[in-house]
């Protein structure tokens, strides 16, 4: 039986055991990324791989007219317009609304908490001093034991129901403000502000959705106590990132650390990424820290959701598994 062609992007980097998985499945053409597709191409294509900081709209699904399937191992969609796809009777396939699958992914909310921790306990500027030659405790004491805090979690979906859960268990004060979600064993609280203003942490777990953009700005960073600190392991574009430099520059915040920057997945972000804002601030400062959105990046998480994003593709064409 003839293989449906999928164009699979080098720029998603999958494992090799899902590059075979595609390849017993799929004649896959590989290309360095969307820039890359040409009109003779996407006329063939009957799948496609749809990496995130490239758009999978209206003009792209138009110019593959075999297109039956879109993959994306994101449980967020904003780059695929998947209204328009599914109009046209393509299946759109991401993690989203696979939530038993995700409740087996942890890594994000690990990091999370792992961020929590580094930031209040200043351990990275602890670690620095004693590679300086310096053995010195008392610059670095954190302002509370965590058992003494309050943490706001925004968004109690997966991610912010664990990283809720890991904070009781380090007796910690936990509300949480979820339009969505009632759950009694967390106070919720209503607004953003209000949930800031009673947070010594706040963090955000919400998808990246257009509705969802600059949903936390500068009153909610002026909602929260002085000293406080606030965490995105999310999307960059949810935080309307000038005021929360402000907020730092102020002092008014003790610390922020975020996994994403806003524009992180434009492409050739990673040749500019040092002039970003927070990235500039955060090289002569040591209450921010910034890695790169490796929130996810445990080498059996990326291994399970490339291979289930896979596997729901031939599903949705109605192929054995081989």
């Amino acid at each position: 039986m003839k293989k449906p062609l999928l164009i699979y992007y080098a720029s998603l980097n999958y494992t090799q055991e899902n590059r075979e998985l595609l390849a017993r499945n799929f004649e896959v053409v590989e290309i360095a990324d969307p820039r890359e597709d040409t009109p003779e191409l996407l006329a063939r294509a009957e799948a496609i791989l749809a990496p995130l900081g490239h758009r999978c709209g209206r003009d792209k699904i138009n110019a593959a007219p075999g297109l039956k399937v879109i993959g994306s191992n994101t449980t967020g969609h904003p780059h695929i317009d998947v209204e328009y796809a599914r109009s046209r009777g393509i299946a759109v396939v991401t993690l989203k609304d696979h939530q038993d699958f995700l409740d087996t992914i942890t890594p994000t909310s690990e990091l999370t908490f792992g961020l929590i921790i580094a930031l209040t306990r200043k351990m990275l500027p602890a670690a620095q001093s004693v590679l300086a030659g310096r053995w010195e405790r008392w610059p670095f004491g954190g302002q509370a034991m965590l058992s003494r805090m309050r943490l706001g979690v925004i968004g109690l979906g997966r991610l912010g129901r664990k990283v809720a859960h890991y904070g009781k268990a380090f007796g910690m004060t936990v509300r949480y403000n979820d339009p969505f979600v009632e759950n009694d064993d967390y106070e919720r609280v209503e607004s953003l502000v209000d949930l800031a203003a009673v947070s010594d942490v706040l963090t955000l777990h919400v998808p990246h959705e257009p509705e969802t953009e600059r949903m936390i700005g500068q009153d909610v960073f002026a909602a929260l106590p002085r000293g406080s600190w606030f965490v995105n392991t999310s999307r960059g574009e949810l935080v309307d990132e000038a005021a929360l430099l402000a907020a730092l520059e102020s002092g008014y915040l003790g610390g922020a650390a975020t996994d994403v920057l806003d524009g992180e997945f434009v492409p050739d972000f990673s040749a500019r990424a040092g002039e970003h804002p927070l990235v500039r601030y955060a090289k002569s400062h040591d209450n921010l820290i910034i890695t790169p959105h490796i929130g996810g990046s445990t080498r059996d998480a990326w291994h399970l959701t490339q291979e289930y994003t896979v596997l729901k593709m031939i599903e949705a064409l109605g192929l054995p598994v081989r």
